[in-house]
């Protein structure tokens, strides 16, 4: 072979070799770009904006995995913010990327609507149905009948005897009273019977005893105790061979035909609760539902706050429902008219509340709002968004995380207007975050003081708020502070 056929083949080599390499990387990058049809710039560190990397990975400050920032992105951001009319925070996302994240919105409404409330209540007696028998006297219980607590029990049934030395006086007047002649009985002589039966009753002895005294003319040897109605014994206190003293409660008996719920609810739910109102009360173990009237008492606040403690009447046919028994209450709530957005579509920092309008395809602005009550998946909005306005109710948190991300750290959201000086003095505070830096004590970065306080990621020591850039710097530092130096040092 000539010499110069060799340096032609040796040409044409070099050149196929160059070919190749030139379309290997035209086709990776074209592999890289396909996936998303969109041109990566550059990844971002989702904590750290300010540290940037040319390719995807996991951040070396907290472990977060990078984020791309694509060529459209910073067009879009750059679009929006040159449009005059929309405020710092508008962000802008393709229909496309909108299904990707799950991203939804809807319209705005002001409408009445209808809620019922499902909680808890306990079945207690009604306290004008609750009968307590206590003694007069001092004594000793001679006998019990039949008188453990849960029996039901009959008016004038025999519960308990006793004996009392206070009895022998007022018992032998009584009778000495009776003696007389009934034809030849003075006014005098019936206000003197009468004055002993009063005595004998206020004593603890039943008019039933008193009337069998009289009849049959003997001193009785003990003192019946008896029911003063139908019902349950709800508590007994006393047992054969117990001294008691004066005002010792021996029974306590309810009549359970009528029986009261007690149930506990929020109080922004209790305003909408009105006395007569209707209820239902449901028995889990009985598949069986009765009908209840909110009653014209007071509702009772809890200690604490937050609370009231409703009451029920309801008749109590078969004595289903025993004291202390739990049951399923049902209130139905009608909400006056009212502008709603549902409750994910609210982003509150419990300093202020905003939600997301759209104000074209694809682009969003914030909005701060006033919201009032809360009821179930629904959210008052008082000012801030009006009927037939458009809001994100889906993926709220990425959207707002966007929002912040291309907000510019020196420009503040417009301030809520704070409803109490102490509201006041937290908006002010946020906003001074805003507009601050602090370096994480664990491994020496800068971070967001605002964005930190957001996440959680903050500690109290000596007087003194840390502010760390990952939950794993944070629990590092919190299990070894002293170890801290080293590892800014290491790092």
């Amino acid at each position: 072979m000539s010499r110069i056929r060799r340096t032609g083949l040796a040409i044409a080599v070099v050149a196929v070799i160059a070919a190749s390499y030139g379309l290997g990387r035209r086709g990776s990058h074209s592999q890289t770009s396909s996936k998303t049809g969109r041109h990566v710039l550059y990844y971002l560190d989702p904590m750290h904006p300010n540290y940037r990397s040319d390719k995807p990975g996991i951040a070396p400050d907290c472990g977060m995995r990078l984020v791309p920032v694509y060529a459209e992105e910073i067009v879009d951001a750059s679009a929006s913010s040159l449009s005059p009319e929309l405020p710092p925070g508008a962000v802008s996302i393709e229909g496309g990327r909108q299904k990707l994240l799950g991203i939804r919105v809807a319209a705005v409404e002001k409408s009445t609507a209808s809620r019922t409330v499902r909680v808890v209540g306990r079945v207690v007696p009604e306290d004008t149905r609750v009968y307590r028998i206590n003694s007069g006297v001092d004594g000793f219980i001679r006998e019990t009948y039949q008188d453990s607590v849960g029996i039901r029990v009959k008016k004038d049934q025999k519960l308990a005897s006793y004996y009392a030395p206070d009895f022998v006086a007022a018992a032998s007047g009584f009778l000495a009273a009776n003696e007389r002649v009934p034809g030849s009985v003075t006014k005098e002589g019936s206000r003197s019977i009468q004055n002993y039966a009063d005595r004998l009753r206020n004593l603890g002895m039943s008019d039933q005893q008193i009337k069998r005294m009289a009849e049959n003319r003997q001193l009785p040897e003990s003192i019946d105790v008896v029911a003063p109605a139908d019902g349950f014994i709800l508590a007994r206190n006393i047992s054969p061979g117990q001294h008691f003293d004066h005002g010792m409660e021996f029974y306590r008996i309810g009549d359970l035909r009528q029986v009261w719920v007690v149930a506990e609810v929020f109080e922004q739910e209790a305003r909408y609760l009105r006395p007569g109102g209707q209820a239902r009360i449901t028995l889990s173990n009985e598949g069986r539902q009765l009908p209840a009237r909110i009653a014209d008492s007071l509702p009772q606040s809890e200690v604490g706050g937050g609370t009231v403690k409703l009451r029920l009447e309801l008749e109590n046919p078969g004595f289903l429902l025993r004291p202390e028994m739990l049951v399923d209450v049902e209130l139905p709530v009608r909400l006056p008219p009212a502008v709603t957005v549902p409750l994910d579509a609210l982003v509150d920092s419990g300093v202020r509340a905003r939600v997301y309008v759209e104000r074209g395809e694809g682009l969003f602005e914030p909005r701060e709002v006033e919201t009032g009550w809360r009821f179930g998946e629904q959210v008052q909005i008082l000012h801030g968004v009006q009927p037939g306005e458009r809001v994100v109710v889906a993926a709220t948190f990425l959207v707002d995380s966007e929002s912040r991300l291309r907000t510019p750290a020196s420009v503040p959201a417009p301030p809520r207007t704070p409803k109490t000086e102490k509201q006041a003095s937290a908006a002010g505070h946020m906003a001074t975050m805003a507009m601050k830096k602090a370096k994480d004590p664990n491994c020496g970065m800068l971070v967001d003081t605002a964005n930190s306080a957001a996440s959680g990621l903050t500690l109290d020591r000596n007087g003194e708020t840390l502010y760390f850039c990952s939950t794993k710097c944070k629990k590092e530092f919190a299990n070894d502070p002293a170890g801290a130096a080293s590892r800014r040092q290491g790092d």
